[in-house]
């Protein structure tokens, strides 16, 4: 019977394989460019990436030759195990030649019953500079994307260095350094092809962000290449761009080329941007925020996440402001440290600050959440503009699992036990009871020791006292907070008033909801709040001149 059962649960097994593999998606086959604008006579890089294990052969390309020269095509096979789980991956790269300039597609390619997404590119005419070139083997270029910026904005430079000829691995560049410029280099070093006049040059292309801190005209002095080139080179017009690999040394030359200079207009900050305002020079700034949990059912003491994103395309990280925090007298605010980072696009930088804070409402009803107002600089379209987030309103309910039995007061701060006026006749009766109870526990008290441990149906103060001691020492604020609340359902005044009349318990209050609610885990000693609650005051009551003298202290320290 075992038998036949694993057979059934094998056969299931496999028709689930089946299914699962008529399911899969057309488009499981991810394709992707090095870069998305190109110059007419470069090549762009092609990526075919796919996790079926199962596919063999390679792409139909077919589809590729009406707009693009296949140059070369390789296939890659990756295997990795994490956790036992092995994960294989399979990617062809297609390195492509465009036709002709314009806004051209890289169709969608096919491989067994897998289908990739259509890819568009940015092809451009190349500028006449690089084809008067003079044919040299290594020649250099170098061009910034606008010749005039405005002060800490963006502005990006591009060095390329181009070789028909074979180089050594001993290649060196001059460190870009100018003076009163912030420089952030953007990605990697791309490596690619391109045809200038018949002859295939290899490309080293560097790009930088500049930030000029200064306004006037700045010069981006001559960069320098050099590097050692194989002299037993093809003739030129042949496919020379092929690794130095011998198994015995080559002779060599060592050439040095040079770019020639830039100059930048850097323009000083508008007059009539407002004053004592960050000044943010960017192509465009958005603002995203999200609350986590939903706020839209809060009780007082839950705890809100909230997280406000600003991203800024042409700005650093570093460069962007903090945003206006969530000062709201009916809220408790604990932040956590903000997130900065950095992604690059064709364009540029894109700087992006995360921040979070921890929002605790302390009271019921209404609270109004004030918007976010950002002002910045379009340098796109030169002109003023604001980002925002709208107000909000949170509407705060009570929490049942937070209150505490009191006696209700009236405005004297006499507690109303029941109806002003009682019948004679009952407070004769409850008067004569109390009395005999009171003669019958004197009579049996005179039998008994001193000292009598009374029984209890709950805990004792002292124990609950013990126990946020321990809690407290313990520096464990799940703990504290529990044996706190016990500890003030003995009081005769809630957690809240207590704290409003002590300051230093409020303190140590504030520092145990830290704790609880802030993300970021750090470390809480709870020996501050064990001394606030040991010197808290007592409640001052009215002073009685006919009492006696008062009993020993209960707790004696």
């Amino acid at each position: 019977m075992n038998r036949v059962h694993s057979v059934m649960i094998a056969g299931l097994w496999c028709l689930f394989a089946v299914v699962a593999q008529a399911d899969t998606p057309a488009d499981a086959l991810q394709a992707s460019v090095d870069r998305t604008r190109v110059n007419t006579g470069e090549t762009v890089e092609l990526t075919l990436e796919s996790d079926d294990a199962t596919l063999f052969g390679k792409p139909d390309m077919s589809a590729l030759e009406a707009d693009f020269e296949v140059r070369d095509t390789r296939q890659l096979n990756s295997l990795t195990t994490l956790e036992g789980n092995v994960h294989a991956t399979t990617r062809w790269l297609i390195t492509l030649m465009p036709r002709h300039s314009g806004s051209i597609e890289i169709p969608p390619l096919k491989l067994g019953q897998l289908t990739s997404q259509p890819i568009t590119l940015q092809v451009v005419e190349a500028s006449g500079q690089a084809q008067e070139q003079q044919l040299a083997p290594v020649f250099m270029e170098a061009s910034l994307d606008q010749d005039t910026v405005y002060v800490q904005a963006q502005a990006v430079l591009t060095v390329r260095i181009y070789h028909s000829v074979s180089l050594f691995d001993d290649s060196n560049l001059t460190p870009l350094q100018l003076p009163d410029v912030r420089i952030e280099k953007l990605g990697d070093t791309r490596t690619y092809e391109k045809q200038i006049n018949g002859i295939r040059h290899g490309v080293i292309e560097m790009r930088y962000a500049l930030y000029p801190q200064q306004s006037g005209e700045l010069t981006i002095p001559s960069q320098a290449f050099s590097a050692t080139m194989v002299q037993d080179i093809p003739e030129q017009g042949e496919a020379t761009r092929q690794p130095a690999m011998a198994t015995s040394p080559k002779p060599g030359k060592l050439i040095r080329v040079t770019s020639d200079p830039l100059s930048l207009k850097v323009k000083p900050q508008p007059v009539h941007y407002p004053a004592n305002t960050p000044w943010l020079p960017a192509r465009s700034i958005s603002l995203s925020e999200n609350w986590n949990p939903d706020p839209a059912h809060t009780q007082i003491g839950d705890s809100l996440t909230r997280t406000l994103v600003m991203t800024a395309e042409g700005l650093s990280s570093a460069q962007l402001p903090p945003l206006p925090a969530t000062d709201v007298s009916a809220l408790r605010r604990y932040p956590d440290q903000p997130q900065l980072s950095n992604q690059v696009n064709e364009r540029g930088l894109v700087g992006s600050r995360e921040e979070r804070e921890a929002l605790v409402p302390n009271r019921p009803g209404a609270i109004d959440i004030p918007a976010v107002d950002v002002v910045w600089w379009n340098t796109l379209e030169d002109h003023l503009e604001h980002s925002a987030l709208p107000a909000h309103t949170l509407q705060v309910s009570t929490n049942p699992a937070l209150a505490v039995d009191m006696p209700v007061s009236d405005n004297l701060g006499v507690t109303v036990i029941g109806p002003p006026v009682w019948p004679w006749q009952l407070s004769t009766v409850l008067l004569a009871f109390t009395t005999l109870l009171g003669f019958g526990l004197w009579w049996r008290a005179r039998w008994q020791p001193a000292l009598t441990r009374a029984a209890q149906a709950g805990p004792s103060p002292r124990t609950v006292l013990d126990d946020l001691k321990r809690a407290c020492l313990a520096n464990d604020p799940q703990a504290t907070r529990q044996a706190l609340d016990a500890w003030a359902r003995q009081q005769p005044e809630t957690l809240a008033d207590m704290a409003a009349r002590f300051v230093p318990l409020s303190d140590a209050l504030d520092g145990l909801n830290g704790a609880l609610y802030s993300e970021t885990g750090k470390l809480w000693l709870g020996e501050e709040l064990w001394k606030a609650v040991r010197a808290l005051p007592a409640v001052e009551k009215p002073v009685d001149g006919n009492a006696v003298d008062s009993l020993p202290p209960l707790y004696p320290k």
